[in-house]
Parts: structure tokens; sequence; C-alpha cells
């Protein structure tokens, strides 16, 4: 974490932290009180310029709040203390949809830099939270087709493109499975995970041109890799945190697709997070349209660092190499600078 958020070229740090509570199941209040008993413990260590927690799986604007509330029920502050806030008390527009677009961005200046377009790609994406809705929206913005999406229990393929309308309804108002989303759209293909094929996740033996695996980690296996690279596909990044095995990543590097590691690729969550303090700091709102031209612009800045540093460093597209040593240097400077080492 501390060297992605090196590499967003803001001013954070890095850190990482949560709990085992188990929300599924739980009812609003049971996780309200839940989220205040945890901000009983947690707020003697956080600050605004100390740790600013965010949201990640299991944690969204619902449980940002709660805890946003019991801080300041504690602390009697009103503070830039977390992000993901509501934008009734401080949040930021844009930063539901920040890493979801920033993976968008990120492989658009991959291919910018082969020649080609994302416009007019199948793409496969994994997931059905923040992460992988607002990248189907952000492809279907920039003329790609997004065909597939999943959850824990299942995923579905729909050859006329995911319905984002109903994905939000079935996700974000229902918190229902995706096999709620087939009986909405009757022509979609839904596959619960006790059918898929033997050591393979479902979505990846879909023909794409462009693959977005946005769910969680080790949803990659190598053979998920090598089954993509022979449909054809030529760009994959990564919108989850660390989603491919070490495996699945030799292969997509010996294959020379366009890959773009998590640690630069789905930068535009926490980078967006920095725009949110910057905002608190200054006691004002930017609208949708400036968080988003910045969001965009580090995104291109990311994936320019990543890609200088690695040719820089003899290894010309490889974005693995070039985003942790642009990341560790910018860090390891700065440490030596300030005498730590």
């Amino acid at each position: 974490q501390v060297f992605k958020n090196s590499l967003t070229t803001t001013a954070i740090g890095g850190a990482k932290g949560g709990s085992d509570f188990d929300p599924k199941g739980k009812s609003d209040n049971e996780i309200m009180r839940f989220c205040q008993a945890f901000m009983l413990q947690l707020f003697r260590y956080i600050g605004p310029t100390v740790d600013v927690p965010a949201g990640d799986i299991g944690t969204g604007g619902r449980e940002i709040g709660y805890m946003y509330g019991a801080y300041k029920r504690l602390t009697t502050r009103y503070e830039g203390i977390l992000t993901g806030k509501g934008l009734t008390f401080g949040g930021s527009l844009a930063r539901t949809e920040a890493t979801g677009y920033g993976v968008v961005y990120f492989a658009e200046e991959m291919m910018k830099d082969r020649g080609e377009s994302l416009k007019g790609m199948r793409c496969a994406v994994s997931g059905s939270g923040n992460v992988a809705t607002y990248c189907v929206e952000k492809l279907y913005q920039r003329g790609a087709k997004p065909v597939t999406v999943s959850d824990s229990r299942g995923a579905i393929y729909d050859e006329n493109g995911i319905n984002l309308e109903i994905l939000k309804q079935v996700k974000e108002v229902e918190r229902a499975s995706l096999a709620r989303y087939k009986e909405l759209v009757p022509g979609a293909t839904y596959v619960p995970v006790a059918e898929y094929p033997a050591g393979k996740h479902y979505v990846w033996t879909i023909p794409v041109d462009a693959a977005f695996p946005c769910a969680t980690q080790n949803e990659v296996n190598e053979e998920d890799a090598k089954t993509l690279i022979a449909n054809g596909c030529r760009c994959f990044a990564e919108g989850a945190n660390m989603p491919s095995s070490i495996a699945a990543i030799n292969v997509f590097l010996k294959s020379g697709i366009a890959y773009g590691p998590a640690k630069a690729a789905n930068a535009g969550g926490v980078a967006t997070s920095q725009l949110e303090m910057e905002q608190n700091a200054g006691m004002t709102s930017w609208t949708f349209e400036e968080v988003d031209s910045k969001l965009h612009n580090i995104m291109i800045s990311i994936y320019r660092n990543a890609a200088d540093t690695a040719k820089e460093f003899g290894q010309p597209g490889n974005l693995v190499l070039g985003a942790n040593i642009a990341g560790f240097r910018k860090v390891a400077d700065a440490m030596i600078a300030q005498g730590v080492i």
C-alpha cells in the first residue's frame, strides 16, 4: 500500500487494517453497532494528518457513515478523518467511482502506447461491487463492451453487454446475488460457482479482448491466464488488490500483452481518497468533473512513471518492474533525505 500510494504523486503514506467481522446476513442495526464499537477503540490512533482509514471489501458508504458518526461523538470534532464519506458530511464526488474509472484510464494509456484503443473491445470484468460496477460504466463510456460480472456465488455472461442499470439495481439497491440479474435479464447466462470449470474461474473462460479482475485477491490462476491468452486477450488491468497469482503474472509477462499490475492500475481509489482529504482540509467541495479530471491526470501520470521507469531499467513494457521500482525509489529517496536510514 505504501508503494502504491507513492505512485499516485499525492502526499500520502500508506497502511492496511481491518477486522474479521462478517457483515453478510447482519441487519443494519447490527452493522451500525459493530462500527460504533470498532471506532470506540480506533479513534485513539487516527487523525487527519496521522492515519486516515478508507473503505474496502465489506466497508462501503454505510459503514463509513456509522464510523464517522461515532468518531464525531467521541471527539466532538468535524475533520477529514475517513474517506468515502457521504456527500452531506464531507465526502467527495467521484470517490465511489474512482477505482473502477481509474483502472479503465490506466488500460486506455497502455493501449494508446501500442497504437490501439479500448473502443470496440469485448471485456471481461469480475466482481460486482463498486470497482467492478464503475469499471463497467467507464468501459461503456470509452466505447468498449463489458460482457461479464461475478460475485461470491456465481457469474453472469451477457453477450449483449452487461445491463448497467440492472446491475446497480441488483447490487446497490436490492443487495441480491447475481442470480437476480438473470431473472431480470432472461437472455443472460448465470453460472453458479459449483458449476465453474475445474480449477478455473468461469469469467476468464469467455473469449475477450481485455480483462479486468475487480473482485478479490488470487482470483486469477495460471490456467485462467493461459486461457485468456489463448482466447485472444491482449489487455489485462487489475482493479482488485493482488488478483493474480505469481504464476499467472508470469504468464502475462511472458505473453507480451498489455499487463497493468494492481499497484499501479487500481491506485485511482486511494488517489481520490487524497483528493477528498484535500477538499476537507480546504473546507471546500469540487464538482464531479473536477475530481474526475484530476483522477484521469493522476492515472496518466502513474502509467507514464511506471512505463518510463521500466524503459530506464531495460525492460520496456514491464509495468510490474516499472511500478515496483518507481514506487520504492520515491519512498527510499525520501527516507534517506530525512535521515531515517
